[in-house]
């Protein structure tokens, strides 16, 4: 369980699906040190609409995983996830990563079943300014960089969680973050994927590769396509057979990734929820533009099945010869005089 400390110093357990009210202004800025954090964490601009709201626990951030040095998933402490809270980069040049954002419990108080509404609580006049310091750092070229809870993630997780810790996932299920099933098979992944690297060459399953045996078949430089998509549009992600000729032998196309967690939503329909062509450089903290833009989803995240569970739900980033665009369906044919005709009607 995770716990949030109370006014009176008394702790509570936090499960998935509790209801918590995000403190005040002041308040939260009481929790920051001078560079607007709190256990290396920090409280982002972004997050400072929520202040007061009341909001329902997604998930128990007790771990996540690491997307900078690709180390493995990392120890978190106190944190949690909210439903439906991203960060909207206004904080961060418009970035539009949209991560899931980490809530430390000194920042929130759960709210019992049936208790009335907080009165609104005035601003801290000395928040702001300090978030939106402490929202930048300095580089050695002049230019802009950004801090942001993604960038300072191994500071605030410095600490490695092995997958033979298996209090972990026995959190996972206490907290209501999974079932028994989901961890029991990523505690399983998790070991394969291990033995893969330590095994010999020779005893080796599958040559070697991780869970999902994903193969990269473009024999050159990786093809691409742009169809145009726009937010709104359907479309369904390609089969798995159709993506494998677009990957090098890193399982990259014009420099994104596609991995195992990606291959699970093969077949599926989805609709396009944005374009992405900027976003905050998790190691460098420097806006990357993108050459190729890339497609987000609606609804579809990464669900930690072959990453021990991570509760970190990251959208992934499709490029547009993965997808097929769905224009039209056909509707049965209905018998006009002396023909059958079938009719395509436009989504």
């Amino acid at each position: 369980m995770t716990t949030v400390a109370q006014p009176e110093g008394k702790t509570v357990d936090l499960r998935v699906g509790d209801v918590v009210e995000v403190r005040g202004q002041a308040e939260i800025l009481a929790t920051l040190d001078e560079n607007g954090e709190l256990e290396s964490l920090p409280f982002m601009p972004e997050m400072l609409q929520y202040c007061g709201q009341r909001l329902t626990v997604y998930k128990i951030a007790h771990k996540t995983c690491d997307t900078l040095t690709r180390s493995g998933i990392r120890k978190m402490d106190n944190a949690v996830h909210l439903a439906g809270v991203r960060c909207d980069g206004c904080g961060h040049g418009g970035c539009q990563a949209a991560c899931l954002i980490f809530w430390k419990t000194a920042w929130l108080r759960k709210v019992e079943k049936g208790e009335a509404a907080t009165p609104p609580a005035p601003p801290a006049p000395d928040l702001l300014p300090l978030l939106t310091i402490s929202s930048q750092r300095p580089t050695e070229d002049g230019s802009v960089a950004y801090r942001c809870q993604a960038t300072e993630l191994l500071r605030a997780a410095p600490e490695k969680l092995p997958i033979h810790d298996l209090g972990q996932f026995v959190q996972d299920v206490r907290t209501g973050n999974t079932t028994v099933g989901w961890a029991v098979r990523a505690f399983l992944v998790g070991v394969y994927n291990r033995l893969q690297g330590r095994l010999p060459r020779k005893l080796r399953p599958k040559g070697g590769k991780h869970w999902g045996y994903l193969v990269g078949r473009a024999p050159k430089k990786t093809p691409t396509v742009r169809t145009g998509l726009q937010p709104g549009d359907l479309v369904r992600i390609r089969s798995r057979a159709e993506i494998e000729p677009t990957l090098n032998a890193d399982l990259l196309n014009r420099g994104m990734g596609f991995d195992a967690e990606m291959a699970r939503m093969c077949g599926r329909t989805a609709r396009v929820l944005r374009r992405l062509d900027h976003i905050v450089d998790e190691r460098t903290g420097k806006m990357l533009h993108m050459k190729e833009p890339c497609i987000v989803l609606e609804g579809i995240v990464c669900e930690g099945a072959y990453n021990s569970v991570c509760p970190r739900a990251i959208p992934p980033y499709w490029r547009e010869i993965w997808l097929d665009k769905i224009d039209s369906v056909t509707i049965p044919a209905q018998r006009l005089g002396r023909v059958d005709q079938a009719v395509k009607v436009a989504e």
